[in-house]
């Protein structure tokens, strides 16, 4: 039931944020008593928190494998926009830490840690990648690229589910490599 009522919570979370989760209406999805819900997670924060920890620990285990496969930042990069793609075509969801990012203020400090841990992943793997491009800059100028790197990708789902058009998100990606943000 515990993964039952993650996999509920994560979709809404995608789609409408951290604010919309309500236990009532998670019970009622899955059809169990709201009480029921507080059994698995004493706190709309402690779930949240689940949300994001596993949400950060299946995309290690994925950046893990694309790192293990190839040491081609172009390929690499590729899997990558992908998965923020993939979010969009699943009825116009966002990254799971990227939609709490924007409810910073209405988080509880156990979420907004587990979002810097997301955020900090994915900096440290497309630092990785930039390595493999072999280009002589510091740690601290690939660490810089990255972040960079990351927030063009986040920004361009934003920015594509706002306007309902996946095709914002494919032409941003497309001109951050004419640019030469990404590999």
């Amino acid at each position: 039931m515990r993964e039952t009522l993650m996999a509920a919570a994560r979709l809404t979370v995608q789609a409408h944020g951290y604010n919309a989760l309500s236990f009532r209406e998670l019970a009622q999805e899955v059809g169990i008593k709201s009480a029921s819900v507080h059994h698995h997670f004493p706190t709309k924060g402690a779930l949240a928190a689940a949300l994001a920890r596993r949400y950060t620990e299946d995309g290690v285990a994925y950046l893990s494998d694309l790192l293990a496969r190839s040491s081609n930042p172009t390929w690499c990069m590729d899997r990558y926009v992908e998965i923020f793609r993939s979010a969009l075509t699943n009825d116009n969801r966002m990254c799971l830490c990227g939609i709490m990012s924007a409810e910073l203020d209405d988080l509880p400090p156990e979420v907004r840690s587990e979002i810097d841990a997301f955020t900090a992943t994915n900096v440290e793997w497309i630092a990785k990648v930039l390595e493999f491009s072999k280009s002589k800059t510091s740690a601290q100028e690939r660490l810089d690229r990255a972040i960079a790197i990351f927030s063009a990708i986040e920004g361009a789902q934003l920015v594509a589910r706002g306007g309902q058009d996946i095709s914002i998100f494919d032409r941003s990606v497309q001109a951050y490599r004419r640019a030469g943000l990404i590999p």
